[in-house]
Order: structure tokens, then C-alpha cells, then sequence
């Protein structure tokens, strides 16, 4: 009876080797440059380097290729494919080409970021942007806290070169 329950259960780890790798492709994981378009950004290769979309001009038309990028992921996630739901909680287009900070600047893409769903669900896209934030100066918990205490001047004032979205200063009476 014990020979029998044996068997059975190395018939499971069998089945299970067999049916692993047709689970996860060929084998190789995420490779950026097999990714389509729409699964391209906010993903991780099997390397733990960010896939990144890029465009180029191709006979008069835009033309979208995934590529891997230089950007190795901190807390490694390897073959990651962002879920649409992150995607869509963190106010983010899968047709973002590029890495950029630029939209840290944008209140609604904040407020999204740092929303609970995104914030504590999204672990991908949170440290994204973490890593970006703090290539401008700024703690993301910090942005976040700001953002949910609508005190987002705070925010403003750490970053680097934001004077411009600082407050303008009270004027002097002589």
C-alpha cells in the first residue's frame, strides 16, 4: 500500500516537471525582445533588467519594439509581466515608451501611485518608481505621505530643481 502511494506521488513530480515548461513558455523565461507590444512595459526579464517599449521611424511610420534595458530591478522580480489590473490602478499606458520620471510631476498620476491599490499591490510598479523618485531626490513613501496629507508642497520642496513648483515667496513690506 505504501509502495503504491509512492508511486503515485512520484507520478505527480513527474507530471509536474513535464508540465512546467510548456507552463512557462520555452523555457527561458521573460525575454524583452519576444514580448508584444502590450505586454512590453513595466515587465522583467528572466534576467532581472526592465523591458522597455521603443519607437522608431521605420519608412515614414512609427515603428514599437521591446527591448531590454540597462535597468536592473533592486528588489529582483525576474520574468515579471505587470498585470493590467497594476497597470490600470497606477494610472500607467502599456504604450508608455521609455523609462522616465517625468510623470512623478503629474498630481492625477500621483494620487494614482500612491492610491492603496497600487501602493500595496503592485509591488513591480512601486519599486519603479521608487527607484525613480529617489534618482530625483525623493523618497517615495515621502512623495506618498504628502500625497495622502494633501501636503504635496513638502513634496515639491524636495525635489530636485522644483523650485518652479514651489511656493512663490510672501512679499517683503519695508
Amino acid at each position: 500500500m505504501a509502495s503504491s502511494s509512492l508511486i503515485v506521488s512520484l507520478s505527480l513530480l513527474v507530471s509536474l516537471f513535464l508540465v512546467l515548461p510548456l507552463v512557462h513558455g520555452n523555457g527561458a523565461g521573460v525575454i524583452c525582445e519576444e514580448l508584444p507590444q502590450d505586454l512590453c512595459a513595466f515587465s522583467i526579464s528572466s534576467s532581472g533588467r526592465r523591458c522597455v517599449l521603443e519607437s522608431s521611424m521605420s519608412k515614414g511610420s512609427i515603428r514599437y519594439q521591446c527591448s531590454t534595458s540597462g535597468v536592473v530591478v533592486t528588489n529582483y522580480m525576474a520574468d515579471w509581466i505587470e498585470t493590467d489590473e497594476c497597470v490600470s490602478a497606477c494610472g500607467l499606458d502599456r504604450n508608455t515608451v521609455g523609462i522616465s520620471s517625468d510623470s512623478l510631476l503629474e498630481r492625477n498620476f500621483r494620487e494614482k501611485l500612491c492610491s492603496t491599490a497600487c501602493y500595496q499591490g503592485c509591488p513591480n510598479i512601486v519599486d519603479l518608481y521608487s527607484n525613480l523618485s529617489s534618482g530625483e531626490g525623493v523618497s517615495l513613501t515621502v512623495m506618498c505621505k504628502a500625497v495622502q496629507g494633501s501636503r504635496e508642497r513638502i513634496l515639491f520642496e524636495s525635489f530636485s530643481g522644483a523650485k518652479a513648483f514651489a511656493p512663490a515667496p510672501a512679499p517683503r513690506h519695508h
